[in-house]
């Protein structure tokens, strides 16, 4: 049977490529089937688009496989595009030739009801072929694409970073390791584990980042970006957080935290602004279904000039803003949720970026400020969820990077020593940021829970699939 001349739905119903009268192949799922003493209807989708498209069967006794087609089954249509009769659509297919492709029986668990997303990541393998999760892979492939497409326009270079790594870009160490050492009978040497006995002759890890390495390559190369996975071993179970995640981490050379906020406030609002213009339909998905406010939430933040305000000043509103927050607000403490919701949503109603954080709830590799207090940090909050992106101005300075990785605990360990040299050799100020792809997924569509903005969702206890 041939599958090759097949026409998309999307083609049809979206981009009206096919003329009415026209003979056209369908390929697809069967969403339902009804019958009628005098007509028959199988309604499918090819998850090209959120529409399904509707085969009518005049002559129910032409097509005994009728019969045999249940919700869930794979099928192929051919027929003619005509004019629909019913509402809700532009056109339907009158059947000519109906094949059953891949059977589906009664236990198929995607009927006609709504199910709860609590009981799809329990099957998580069928909830792609679902209007919801049909449209978060959709929308997920084409901001994939738009911020690629942002990147390369401005000149930035797409650097693959390792997802094998020796260091923690973090230092919080919840880091997932990669061994092939045998767990129940592993080498020792002075009551420790030899490492050096090991694949790679070193301890290593699931990256938590690539930006250490993206450092090293914008220093040579002026400016680059990596998008790819990233690996938590945190034991949170929060709606936010995931075990394996993807990032979007640009880093540019010569650049100052200025530069860093104008790139995060920029490179947002143009991917929100391509979601509503590029992904209407499964944005007005979302809106109807998913979450009323989300598209005024993102024309919001995309006709907004982000306000920009010290960590010191955010503080201090928040600490004479009589609001009885669960967690305490003191300089030195990080800011939670609540304190960042504050601050866009009812301080200035809209975004907001705080810089210049206190060093001792930061990492190493940011730039120290001339107070000895704070570095050169900033985090880009919005309305609705708080913070999306965090970033920093890097330490340029060996010396000074050398004393804040000892204060750090990071001293006297060689699996840093290439990330020292950069700042021997040649060394010129640099920033960047990260944005975590589930979390701008989540934001952009309305989604509550990270499990369900990426296919195969890995967190604790969890690695189905």
């Amino acid at each position: 049977m041939d599958y090759s001349k097949r026409t998309k739905i999307r083609s049809i119903v979206v981009d009206d490529q096919v003329e009415v009268n026209s003979d056209v192949i369908i390929l697809g799922l069967v969403r339902t089937v009804r019958s009628s003493k005098n007509v028959g209807f199988v309604e499918v989708n090819d998850g090209s688009c959120m529409n399904n498209l509707q085969g009518v069967i005049g002559d129910q006794s032409a097509f005994p496989v009728l019969d045999e087609i249940l919700t869930g089954a794979s099928v192929r249509m051919k027929g003619k595009l005509i004019p629909s009769q019913g509402k809700g659509q532009k056109y339907e297919i009158e059947i000519h030739e109906l094949d059953l492709i891949g059977q589906a029986d009664e236990s198929y668990p995607l009927q006609k009801k709504r199910h709860s997303f609590e009981f799809l990541r329990d099957i998580a393998h069928l909830r792609a072929r679902t209007n919801t999760f049909g449209a978060v892979t959709r929308i997920r492939s084409k901001l994939a694409y738009a911020i690629h497409t942002y990147y390369q326009d401005r000149g930035f270079i797409y650097i693959h970073t390792p997802i094998i790594s020796a260091s923690d870009c973090e230092g919080a160490g919840d880091l997932f390791r990669v061994s092939t050492i045998d767990p129940l009978d592993p080498p020792m040497i002075d009551g420790k584990i030899d490492w050096d006995k090991d694949f790679f002759a070193t301890e290593a890890f699931l990256a938590v980042s690539g930006q250490l390495e993206g450092e090293l390559m914008a220093t040579a190369l002026g400016d680059i970006y990596t998008f790819g996975p990233t690996f938590r071993a945190e034991n949170s179970n929060t709606a936010r957080h995931a075990s394996e995640f993807w990032m979007i981490e640009p880093e540019m050379a010569w650049a100052e935290l200025e530069d860093d906020m104008d790139l995060a406030e920029d490179f947002l609002k143009e991917l929100l602004k391509f979601a509503l213009n590029e992904c209407s339909d499964e944005m007005e998905f979302f809106n109807k279904w998913v979450d009323k406010g989300v598209i005024d939430t993102l024309e919001k933040v995309v006709s907004s000039e982000f306000e920009r305000i010290s960590y010191t000043s955010a503080i201090k509103i928040l600490e004479e803003s009589n609001e009885k927050f669960e967690y305490p607000v003191k300089w030195g403490s990080d800011l939670q949720t609540e304190h960042e919701r504050y601050l866009t949503e009812k301080k200035f109603k809209k975004p907001v970026i705080v810089y210049d954080y206190p060093d001792e709830i930061k990492a190493f590799y940011m730039r120290e400020n001339d107070d000895g207090k704070t570095v050169r940090a900033m985090d880009v909050l919005v309305p609705r969820v708080g913070e999306i992106i965090g970033g920093s101005q890097r330490e340029e300075r060996l010396d000074v990077l050398q004393r804040r990785m000892k204060s750090k605990g990071l001293t006297g360990s060689a699996d840093y020593q290439w990330y020292l040299d950069i700042r021997k050799y040649g060394s010129c100020p640099h920033s960047g940021f990260g944005l975590g792809f589930e979390r701008a997924i989540m934001y952009i569509t309305g989604m509550s829970n990270i499990r369900d903005v990426i296919s195969f969702p890995r967190v604790p206890r969890w690695a189905k699939f």
